[in-house]
C-alpha cells in the first residue's frame, strides 16, 4: 500500500494499547493505515499480554511488510491501561498523539477531521468524535465535549482521542493508580485544569467504531461508579469547589432527563394498555420524594385514570 507523502500528518503519531487482544489489535492497526491522513508512526504498547495467540499476532503485525506506517512495539509488565498509555505517549515525539484502544477501530476520516479541530483551535487540549458502537450494542453515542463545567458532571469525550502532547506533559498524564475505570474522565479533567480557556472538541460524526461487550472494563467500572466518583471529587476538589453550581445543576439535568425518559415509557405503556414492569409498579406505590419522582408518579397515574 503506497501513500503520497501529503497523506501523512507530520505532527501526529498514534499510540495503541493492547492486553490479550488477539486479532482485534490487527483491526485497530489496519484502521489507522486506512486513514485519509496517516499518522507518522504507530506505537503499540503491550501491557503484559499472557495469551500466546495475542503475543503471536503482535509479532505478525510488527513484521507485516505491506503497512504504510512504521510500527514500533513496546512490551512491559502489566500495569493497567493508564500505565500503557503513559508509556506510549512518552515514546511519541509529535505535537499531537492519537490514543486508541486495541479493541476499537476508526473510520478513515477520523485523524483528518479530528486533528483539524485542534489545528484550528489553539485553546483546545484534545478532540475526538461521536462513536458507533458494535458488538453487544448497535447505536450511535454522541458525547459533546466542552470546557471543564460539563466534565465535572460526567465524562464528555471518548477514550479514543487526539491530544496535545505538551498538555499531557503539563498535567502529568494518566493516573496509574486508577485501574478500576474512569481513568479517561480523570485525565480529561486534569488536562482541562491546565488553563481556564481549555476545552475539548468533538466532531459530530461517528468516526470511532467502539466495541461493546457485557464483560468489558468500561461496563464493569459502572459497578464502582460512586466509589470512583468519590476518588475523583477528592482529587479535583478545587475544580469542584470553583464550579459547584454548574456541577450540581449538570448532575440534576442528567437525573431529570432519565426520570422523564422513564416516565414517557411508562405513560406510553399505560396509554396502550400494556403491562408495566414490576419495578415500575413498586415505584408508583412508593415514589421517591424531593427529586421529581412523586411528580412523575402523579402524572403517570393521572394519565392512567384518563384512559379508563
Amino acid at each position: 500500500m503506497n501513500k503520497n507523502k501529503d497523506s501523512f500528518g507530520a505532527d501526529i503519531e498514534a499510540v495503541i494499547t493492547s492486553f490479550n487482544q488477539g486479532p482485534m489489535i490487527l483491526e485497530a492497526v489496519e484502521s489507522l493505515c486506512a486513514q485519509t491522513l496517516l499518522p507518522q508512526k504507530i506505537i503499540i504498547v503491550d501491557d503484559g499480554s499472557t495469551d500466546e495467540y495475542s503475543i503471536q499476532v503482535l509479532k505478525d503485525v510488527e513484521q507485516k511488510p505491506d503497512l504504510p506506517i512504521p510500527i514500533i512495539i513496546y512490551h512491559q509488565e502489566n500495569g493497567g491501561v493508564s500505565a500503557a498509555r503513559n508509556t506510549g505517549i512518552k515514546k511519541a515525539q509529535s505535537p499531537m498523539v492519537l490514543v486508541l484502544d486495541g479493541d476499537d477501530k476508526l473510520e478513515p476520516g477520523y485523524t483528518e477531521e479530528v486533528s483539524r479541530l485542534l489545528r484550528d483551535n489553539p485553546s483546545m487540549v484534545a478532540a475526538s468524535s461521536w462513536m458507533h458502537t458494535f458488538g453487544a450494542l448497535d447505536s450511535v453515542v454522541c458525547p459533546d465535549g466542552g470546557n471543564i463545567n460539563p466534565f465535572l458532571s460526567r465524562n464528555c469525550c471518548p477514550a479514543t482521542h487526539i491530544l496535545r502532547r505538551d498538555v499531557f506533559e503539563q498535567c502529568g498524564g494518566y493516573d496509574e493508580s486508577m485501574r478500576s475505570g474512569f481513568e479517561d474522565w480523570d485525565f480529561f479533567l486534569s488536562m482541562l485544569e491546565t488553563s481556564p480557556e481549555s476545552w475539548i472538541g468533538i466532531v459530530n460524526q461517528p468516526l470511532i467504531q467502539y466495541r461493546t461487550a457485557p464483560a468489558s472494563s468500561n461496563i464493569k467500572s459502572m459497578d464502582k461508579r460512586l466509589e470512583l466518583m468519590r476518588f475523583m471529587i477528592k482529587k479535583h476538589v478545587s475544580s469542584y469547589h470553583d464550579h459547584i453550581v454548574e456541577t450540581l445543576l449538570g448532575i440534576e439535568a442528567i437525573a431529570d432527563a432519565r426520570l422523564h425518559s422513564w416516565e414517557n415509557e411508562v405513560t406510553h405503556a399505560i396509554s396502550n394498555h400494556q403491562e408495566i414492569s414490576q419495578s415500575s409498579k413498586e415505584f408508583l406505590k412508593s415514589p421517591t420524594y424531593g427529586d421529581g419522582g412523586m411528580a412523575s408518579a402523579v402524572r403517570i397515574v393521572s394519565i392512567g385514570e384518563e384512559n379508563e
